[in-house]
């Protein structure tokens, strides 16, 4: 505590001091009992509203021209009866008698005044001195007082004089200090744990969607704060302040009309959940507007300073409102206490008279308390003994602390005169058990009581307040002891409260304001799918998986090539056989027919380097079925083209040497020459498979041909396995090297037309072109329109039809002759065909 705070607190205290008058010795009373060690106690027996208009001149308020605030007087009864059981106990503290001086504080506006009290000494001052250690103010501990901002001004000075103190009601985390509190204790607990017990209670029935109505002084601002501070997953649709009546009990029109504004909004919200986060003296009024203005349908949940309030509970028609939860202390009922309490006072004999003797403290006097208590005995029953049992075990805490002081033993203490300081470390250190319940306390002061969440009920004559969960501070989680909730909806479904309905899975959440629980939901797109870890973005799939829309997880494409079992596969392998053995048999056929004169004019040798070239392209179908390898992937892009583009170039070189002997030789004799005398045709077919090799040199280096999973653009979900693409512009190249030969081939074929008929292959080399450019065509088409898996069966396809058009094309009409027409196939056929043709020439 600064010690400026202390020394204005300090002068203040002193100033106050001079006003009141001197004290003279006091009868035992309901509110004194003299005793060998005084415990002081302060209680609100009245109360008047937190608005209060300020007093106009210093003067000690009289509580007793405030309301009577009853369940004050069930706390107050509630130390009597402690200390009353101690007195009479031969365990604790025997032979030692605690005394009390009990104050009513008239809420928190009669504070210091009290405060004053219970720090003088006999002689009715506090001496000022360099130290306090010997010092002996009237009381040796403080229970109470029951509100927040009364307990953090009574803590700063008691802290001064360390005098232990123990509040009952006090929630506020002010008090959880103990560098700048080190005297405060409390026996209930924070509240951060009643707003941690509130956000489960709205968690565990699925409520996001609230409004926060809070009282517009510390104890309303502290609740909202950490309210806000630990919400998460929670939405104040609203949340206003509740006007506070003034001392005539009346709102001014500006209040009525901010409390009308308040149920229309209340009318006119969508949620259906209310926290009431304000203290009892806030309510009456604003629940008898609300009952008035017929709000309804609401589930109301209260703090527990009012959780349990009978008076709010008894208020007409209050029911209608909707369902009442409340986080309330823990009831403990204490054996004995209830009878003691309607036990009428030791000075009275009736429900009349005043509860003191002297004018020494004019706030030890309540003269309405007792017939009041009796008239309202079923309600204060009915509620529970809840903050009775903190008070009763405040006062137990300190007869411990003492026990332990006086080194206590079954026959007796050692008494002594004992100062406040001293006491104060027994108190933090003590560790017991009262009616089945730990009492101690950590470092920040707190004990490890638990809340309990309580329904209000109005079918029942008894239990007004039904326990419904219970609230762990050690554990922070919330247990319900039953289901059996009585709602107010048709059918006792559980109360709707949320500003957007959940979305289901695989969907996020699209954002429609600055609530986070207000979105939209949209399903997540194929290729995507929902995490938990983000409820606003859709995360992508890999690149290997895959998911439909709306889909919470991922899944592995679906891997697809031609396989051996696939019945296209099996049709073209068997196509392909037969081509295999066609030309196998023609390369036989041609071996063993070399010398004769229709393999020679075929092109001789040459003709078995074709047939050979043909044989390893039929092989390389192979490599389109089956899983591809990189080996295959080589194969198919490199040894099949070349053998492929040899093939054609020997066709190529055969017609033109079929052109040079019957046209160039009588044209141009020494360009004949030349071309024959430097091995013509061998030099072109050397210059084309040196552009062919480049260009699949090239292809080899830029893109290694490899396998590769390719996405099927029409079904994403599928990946087709196969080998990578070659380069747009390197397969261009091929293509055209490949055309270019096979134009060629068609026009030197077409020049000799009108050669020999055994030298006249123009027919059957169109033929073969033909099918070579059409199938060219249909393959670009077929690629565009089935993609996927079907490309490599198009393209090995596409390859079987050329192969078998050069040899049936160009190879077929040959063998036809050598087997069907020997007669043909002489030197002396050859001759007389060619000396036809050159007679018709002339």
């Amino acid at each position: 505590m600064p010690w400026g705070q202390v020394s204005c607190t300090a002068r203040l205290c002193f100033s106050a001091l001079l006003i009141a008058t001197s004290l003279k010795t006091l009868t035992a009373s309901d509110f004194r009992l003299a005793g060998d060690y005084v415990l002081g106690g302060l209680f609100s027996l009245h109360a008047e509203t937190v608005g209060k208009s300020p007093f106009i001149r210093a003067e000690v308020p009289r509580c007793q021209t405030f309301n009577l605030k009853v369940v004050g007087y069930s706390f107050l009864q509630a130390m009597r009866f402690a200390v009353e059981e101690i007195n009479n106990s031969s365990t604790l503290l025997p032979g030692v008698s605690l005394g009390y001086e009990m104050v009513d504080v008239c809420y928190h506006t009669n504070v210091v005044h009290p405060l004053l009290y219970f720090l003088a000494n006999n002689h009715s001052r506090v001496q000022l001195q360099e130290s306090y250690t010997c010092y002996q103010p009237r009381v040796l501990a403080v229970v109470g007082p029951d509100s927040s901002p009364g307990a953090v001004t009574m803590a700063n000075v008691l802290s001064l004089f360390l005098i232990p103190q123990i509040t009952y009601t006090a929630t506020t985390e002010s008090l959880r200090n103990p560098k700048h509190f080190p005297v405060a204790f409390r026996t209930i607990p924070s509240t951060e744990q009643m707003i941690k017990a509130m956000l489960l209670l709205l968690k565990h029935f699925h409520w996001n969607w609230v409004i926060v109505l809070f009282g517009d002084d510390d104890y309303g601002q502290e609740n909202l704060k950490l309210l806000r501070f630990w919400a998460t997953g929670v939405c104040i649709a609203f949340q206003e302040s509740i006007p506070v009546p003034r001392g005539s009990q009346m709102l001014s029109l500006e209040q009525q009309a901010k409390v009308q504004d308040i149920i229309n909004m209340l009318h006119q919200s969508t949620a259906k959940v209310v926290l009431v986060l304000t203290l009892d003296l806030m309510l009456p009024f604003f629940f008898q507007e609300a009952v008035r203005q017929k709000v309804t349908d609401l589930v109301w949940i209260g703090t527990e300073a009012w959780a349990t309030d009978p008076s709010l509970h008894s208020i007409t028609n209050i029911s209608r409102l909707g369902t009442f939860l409340g986080v309330a202390v823990r009831e403990v009922p204490i054996p004995g206490f209830s009878t003691f309490r309607a036990k009428a006072p030791s000075n009275q004999t009736g429900g009349a008279g005043t509860w003191a003797s002297d004018q020494g403290t004019c706030n030890q006097v309540c003269d309405r308390c007792f017939s009041a208590a009796k008239q309202r005995e079923k309600e204060l029953s009915d509620s529970g003994e809840r903050t009775d049992f903190n008070v009763y075990s405040a006062v137990y805490v300190f007869a411990h602390a003492l026990h332990r002081l006086l080194r206590c033993g079954s026959t007796g203490c050692h008494k002594r005169t004992v100062y406040p300081w001293q006491l104060l470390p027994e108190v933090r250190q003590v560790d017991f058990s009262l009616l089945n319940n730990k009492i101690r306390f950590d470092e920040n002061g707190d004990p490890p009581n638990s809340f309990a969440i309580v329904q209000w009920r109005w079918d029942q004559d008894s239990h007004l307040f039904k326990k419904i969960a219970y609230y762990s501070t050690m554990h922070q989680k919330l247990l319900f002891g039953t289901d059996n909730i009585s709602w107010h909806t048709p059918g006792n479904t559980v109360p709707v409260s949320i500003c957007s309905n959940q979305c289901i899975p695989g969907q996020r959440k699209k954002p429609t304001g600055l609530h986070p629980c207000c979105f939209e939901c949209v399903d997540c797109e194929a290729g995507t799918y929902f995490n938990e870890s983000d409820h606003y973005n859709c995360q992508p799939c890999p690149v290997t998986h895959w998911s439909n829309a709306r889909s919470q997880t991922c899944h592995p494409k679906v891997v697809t090539y031609l396989a051996w079992h696939d019945h296209r596969a099996v049709v073209l392998l068997i196509v392909s056989l037969l081509g295999l053995l066609t030309t196998l048999a023609t390369l036989l056929t041609f071996a063993f027919h070399l010398r004769t004169p229709m393999v020679k004019s075929a092109g001789g040798g040459m003709c078995l380097l074709m047939l050979a070239a043909l044989v390893i392209c039929f092989l390389n179908i192979l490599a389109y079925v089956g899983i591809p390898t990189e080996f295959k992937c080589v194969w198919r892009q490199t040894v099949s083209s070349f053998c492929f583009t040899l093939c054609i170039s020997c066709i190529v070189i055969r017609s033109l040497q079929i052109v040079c002997i019957f046209r160039l030789m009588a044209k141009l004799p020494k360009a004949y020459n030349y071309w024959t005398k430097y091995k013509g045709p061998y030099i072109f077919m050397a210059v084309v498979l040196a552009l062919k090799t480049v260009t699949l040199m090239i292809n080899f280096l830029i893109s290694s041909p490899a396998p590769v999973e390719l996405p099927l653009e029409d079904n994403p979900a599928i990946l087709v396995l196969d080998c990578k693409k070659t380069p747009a512009f390197l397969q261009m190249l091929d293509t055209a090297l490949d055309m270019s030969l096979s134009v060629l081939c068609f026009c030197f074929a077409y020049l000799g037309k009108e050669f020999p008929k055994n030298y006249n292959e123009a027919k059957y080399i169109t033929l073969w072109t033909t099918s070579y450019f059409t199938s060219w065509a249909i393959l670009f088409v077929a690629i565009t329109l089935y993609p996927g898996v079907l490309v490599p069966f198009f393209s090995a396809l596409f390859s079987v039809v050329n192969l078998f058009g050069i040899v049936i094309g160009y190879f077929g009409p040959k063998c036809y002759i050598i087997f069907f027409h020997p007669e043909r196939n002489t030197s002396a056929y050859f001759q007389t065909d060619i000396q036809t043709y050159t007679m018709r020439r002339k």
